[in-house]
């Protein structure tokens, strides 16, 4: 009878270890390929007086990009013990702050590195998105389009409109629809958020457990145009990374003083200009790119 019992157990728990490890493979490694929720032509931005200009009108160097429409001037910083990449943006329409996706697909753990996806769109500059595609919730729209209506609660995005204008909200207050019916363009849901209304924030919440020093990205504005994409190395002999209060700190010192706000980080923390990665994204211990969802990036 003891014996009996005893296998009894050892088979629940081999059974519970199985279903802990299906539910790991089905949350980050299972890819699984998602509809969009809605796609429609009126959805589409674009603006009729943006054209890609001639290669002889484009000026592009290993830390400058201009054209009529585009200004990116990209620097080095050195600061809290760490390298850290600042793109100074201007541009002349929001349709040129655009998102892409992996493998130009929806889903959950469908992912691909930074510098395949910005190559693969042209782009100019790129940096690593929110990672929306690690989990089924949290709001997703994406160049006009509203992919995803599941609110996490308390999760606070940062929202580009249309017509250039930005902003945070809360999951918690209003739909995703609502976003859309207001002419959300870009949202991105991750935080915390950094710097609101020339305020530097004392409050870094986050649901995941990512305070201390870290990898960072962060995207900021200056006014609806001009805006900063920044990543900060770290996990390295040479960088230890930022933490959300020196990160809220940097933000606010380059300029970024109207509205700053987390992306992913960590191993995620990429940035892709002129054709080539320049920081050190830093994964599982390797100076190495981490397959990602989705990046934001500049460009036709």
């Amino acid at each position: 009878m003891r014996i009996k019992k005893h296998l009894l157990c050892i088979s629940y728990g081999i059974v519970l270890l199985l279903f802990t490890v299906y539910l790991m493979l089905d949350t980050f490694v299972i890819p699984k390929t998602y509809e969009k929720i809605e796609i429609d032509p009126a959805d589409t931005v674009t603006d009729a007086n943006i054209t890609k200009p001639d290669e002889d009108e484009i000026v592009f160097t290993d830390t400058e990009y201009k054209d009529e429409n585009i200004s990116i001037t990209l620097t080095k910083h050195r600061e809290y013990g760490t390298d850290i990449y600042v793109a100074e943006i201007k541009i002349a329409s929001p349709t040129l702050l655009k998102s892409a996706m992996a493998k130009d697909t929806y889903g959950q753990n469908v992912n691909a590195p930074v510098s395949q996806i910005a190559s693969g769109k042209n782009a100019i500059l790129a940096i690593n998105g929110d990672f929306y595609g690690v989990n089924n919730i949290r709001y997703v729209i994406r160049n006009g389009i509203m992919y995803r209506d599941i609110p996490l609660e308390n999760r606070e995005d940062i929202v580009i409109y249309k017509d250039g204008t930005y902003g945070t909200i809360n999951e918690s207050y209003v739909s995703a629809q609502q976003l859309k019916e207001n002419g959300a363009y870009q949202l991105f849901s991750f935080g915390p958020t950094l710097v609101k209304d020339g305020v530097v924030s004392d409050t870094h919440e986050h649901v995941l457990n990512i305070a201390g020093k870290n990898p960072r990205t962060a995207i900021g504005f200056k006014e609806p145009g001009h805006m900063f994409f920044v990543v900060a190395d770290g996990r390295t002999n040479t960088s230890a990374g930022l933490t959300f209060p020196e990160l809220s700190q940097f933000m606010y010192s380059i300029g970024a003083t109207d509205l700053a706000y987390n992306l992913d980080g960590g191993g995620s923390t990429t940035m892709y200009f002129n054709g080539k990665v320049v920081n050190k994204p830093s994964a599982d211990g390797k100076i190495v790119e981490r397959e990602v969802s989705d990046i934001v990036y500049i460009g036709y």
